[in-house]
């Protein structure tokens, strides 16, 4: 089982990504947890990636893939993957086509989970990490200031701020949209309604990956 999870910024890649994972005991890869990994490193490399994702942009391919390909040699990728958030560009997939060509036994699906901008803006500005552990937290009404597993300081990354949101939505439709045609023409392409509960937009995914 080999998922790739498309869509904007907080449609719901990575929430999926977990319920997946739970269920059929295969790894979610996540670059951007990799790349923020690096980033708190403090290391050279992660002060420049710094500047590039509090920005909005894209981090180069050649990087990118580098960083996955070494992931996807790990014993725990034997029976298959989810990749949150990669590819994002289509020199991305072409050069994820190479890697996946030495997978046997391939079984590839890519789902696109799709959200309206406007509630992707109301999604991502809600949302705050905790500084201690790093959960992620979603208001329904209002905005907590600790974490409950915790007790953090809740705080708001600054790629969740509108502007960079907005942003980072127009870097999607110019670069990461052409993907869906790649998957598409390969056959492998499939799109769930992201605006579900949380359980429904599971229930779609589970009857294409079955």
């Amino acid at each position: 089982m080999h998922i790739i999870l498309l869509g904007t910024p907080g449609a719901g890649k990575g929430t999926q990504a977990q319920l997946i994972m739970g269920n059929y005991g295969i790894p979610q890869i996540s670059t951007g947890d990799m790349l923020r990994a690096e980033v708190k490193s403090d290391s050279a490399l992660g002060q420049q990636l710094k500047t590039v994702l509090e920005a909005g942009e894209l981090v180069s391919d050649d990087l990118i893939l580098q960083i996955v390909e070494s992931r996807l040699r790990k014993t725990d990728c034997a029976n298959g993957f989810i990749l949150d958030g990669f590819p994002r560009t289509t020199p991305q997939a072409e050069g994820l086509d190479i890697i996946l060509g030495k997978i046997e036994n391939l079984n590839l699906k890519a789902i696109e989970i799709s959200v309206p901008d406007e509630a992707v803006i109301r999604r991502l500005s809600a949302r705050r990490i905790c500084a201690g552990c790093g959960k992620i937290v979603m208001p329904q009404e209002s905005t907590p200031k600790k974490c409950d597993d915790c007790g953090g300081d809740l705080i708001q990354r600054d790629d969740d701020k509108e502007e960079t949101i907005r942003h980072r939505l127009d870097i999607f439709k110019e670069s990461t949209a052409p993907l869906i045609n790649f998957y598409r023409e390969k056959g492998v392409y499939h799109k769930v309604n992201g605006l579900q509960t949380v359980d429904a937009v599971f229930a779609d995914i589970e009857r294409i990956i079955k």
